[in-house]
């Protein structure tokens, strides 16, 4: 598993998404106020000094790549292209994270509003996975 210092080392040019940098946002809930300064994050003054640092490990990175993966796939079935774009990269950067297995998923690969990645990262896991054995065809759903 990537460590806090080796994100924040190369963050900019490896691990922040296009946008509104959700992966960082979501990131922050682990770092330091210096760290999310860093990143170019920062506290609204009235919150200063009030950040709890949620602890670095796996089973609290994996529950927040849960909600993500739920996330993106509500996206992707209702057919949000940019929300499930972004929410394709933000997956992608926790399994990086992690290095379980689905590290290297092609940015380029974002085929059918992420889905594919989605299931793979739900199977992964044992989380659940609402297209089943489908493989994520944007056609099969939304509209009924």
């Amino acid at each position: 598993m990537k460590t806090i210092e080796e994100i924040l080392k190369n963050y900019e040019e490896e691990w922040e998404t296009s946008l509104d940098d959700r992966f960082g946002a979501r990131l922050c809930q682990f770092l330091t106020e210096e760290q999310m300064e860093s990143i170019g994050f920062s506290m609204k003054d009235e919150f200063k000094g009030q950040h709890i640092v949620k602890e670095w490990t796996r089973e609290n990175i994996l529950e927040q790549l849960k909600d993500d993966v739920e996330f993106g796939f509500e996206k992707a079935l209702n057919r949000r292209g940019i929300s499930s774009g972004l929410m394709f990269d933000v997956v992608r950067k926790w399994n990086k994270v992690l290095e379980e297995g689905l590290e290297d998923w092609d940015e380029d690969h974002y085929a059918m509003y992420g889905l594919p990645l989605f299931k793979a990262t739900a199977i992964k896991y044992g989380w659940d996975n609402p297209i089943g054995d489908a493989e994520g065809n944007e056609s099969e759903y939304g509209d009924e």
